[in-house]
């Protein structure tokens, strides 16, 4: 039964199960992967999900994440760290029409959150999490993002955030995270190099790490641009999603949330084709899923404009490819010479500034469109993950 209470949030959390080989967690301790060892599966949140329980529910909620709040695993009020994340606005492409002919095409942007990227997502719903479970040291790699998202929210929670970042980061992600007062920690080498440090020492001193997908709850923010897209989009979900792959948690997120929507009788079956789109320097996912193969290889070809887009071999990479593969989507690399162009050709006929991530979808977009496999009037979504301001130094003008 949902809660009215002022203290409860209503949410319907069962338990944390392993998708790979069905392990029960419980969602009332800390966890991070499924403990096992052959396994150590990311973890998903499973909610009691019926067709009684009506979208009537949403009228008159606030225009965020937590109007979802049933669906999300934080149990109090009390315990929600929010700066106002989600509900981000559907903006059609207006004068870039001579590329779309009969298709109509969106971008959700998700430039206006909290921090500048869709990070705050997920950072918000771990960090609430970790309030409720009474962590008191959150620790993450980065690429940028999420670093910086870490450090506003455990500002707001009064928890302490230690971010391990790349040097080659731009200057303003390091700098809102020593602003927010997290203690940050820069690496000569890539996230994933961070990544493995993160591990030793969280384990050494005790902190509790927000990798991507390596605990259960930055997947649960995230799932909610898939409720709101379903909602904004009354209902009836787009024909295709493109998205830039990075860690792919949104990609996952939007994939669970498609199927928590269907269990509450709010859509129907149909799914949009999801599209992972990477940058050429780490091109995994694309080359096993061209390859037929269920897992990607390491790939880390250096520097570029889009650091989110650099993750040499995303930790959930099986769930990624499971994803593409049964929705019918498809995987597409585009260099950085084609995003500064579109970073560019976005900012001066549509008057939005975009993440290099966010404009390696529209160039993505143009080729799909030219092969066909974007077929006539079908209604196509993007994700702009974040915003270009913090990209300058990145982009040549």
């Amino acid at each position: 039964m949902i809660s009215d209470t002022e203290t409860e949030t209503g949410s319907l959390i069962i338990n944390l199960t392993c998708p790979e080989c069905g392990t029960i967690h419980s969602a009332a301790v800390v966890n991070t992967v499924c403990i096992n060892e052959a396994c150590r599966s990311t973890l998903f949140a499973k909610y009691n999900l019926s067709d009684n329980i009506d979208k009537s529910i949403l009228i008159g909620r606030p225009a965020t994440m937590w109007r979802y709040k049933e669906f999300l695993p934080i149990a109090e009020e009390k315990n929600i760290v929010t700066l106002g994340e989600g509900f981000t606005p559907i903006i059609p492409i207006e004068n870039l029409k001579q590329f779309i002919g009969d298709n109509e095409v969106f971008w959700k942007d998700e430039s206006g959150n909290p921090t500048g990227s869709f990070k705050a997502r997920g950072i918000s719903a771990a960090v609430s999490k970790a309030k409720e479970l009474g962590i008191d040291t959150i620790a993450t790699p980065t690429a940028g993002n999420a670093g910086g998202a870490l450090a506003a929210y455990a500002a707001r929670a009064g928890i302490k955030a230690v971010v391990y970042m790349p040097k080659q980061t731009p200057q303003v992600f390091k700098d809102e995270c020593r602003l927010y007062g997290a203690e940050l920690v820069e690496i000569d080498g890539n996230i994933s190099d961070c990544g493995r440090l993160v591990n030793e020492l969280a384990e050494i001193n005790g902190w509790f790490q927000v990798s991507t997908l390596k605990e259960p709850y930055r997947l649960e923010g995230k799932k909610t641009m898939g409720y709101e897209i379903a909602e904004q989009f009354n209902w009836q979900l787009p024909d295709v999603i493109l998205y830039p792959t990075g860690g792919g948690t949104g990609l996952i997120g939007m994939w669970k949330a498609f199927d928590e929507l269907e269990q509450l009788g709010w859509i129907g079956s149909k799914r949009p084709r999801m599209v992972a789109v990477q940058s050429e320097s780490c091109n995994g996912i694309v080359s096993a899923f061209n390859a037929g193969k269920h897992v990607s290889e390491f790939a880390d070809g250096g520097f570029t404009i889009a650091n989110g887009l650099r993750v040499p071999k995303p930790y959930a990479d099986k769930v990624i490819l499971r994803v593409l593969r049964e929705t019918n989507g498809a995987a597409i690399t585009i260099g950085d010479q084609e995003m500064n162009a579109a970073v560019k050709e976005i900012a001066r006929h549509e008057g939005m500034l975009v993440a290099p991530e966010g404009a390696a979808l529209w160039q993505a977009y143009k080729k799909l469109k030219a092969t066909q496999w974007i077929k006539p009037g079908e209604k196509v979504l993007m994700i702009n993950t974040g915003s270009g301001y913090k990209y300058l130094e990145n982009i040549e003008l």
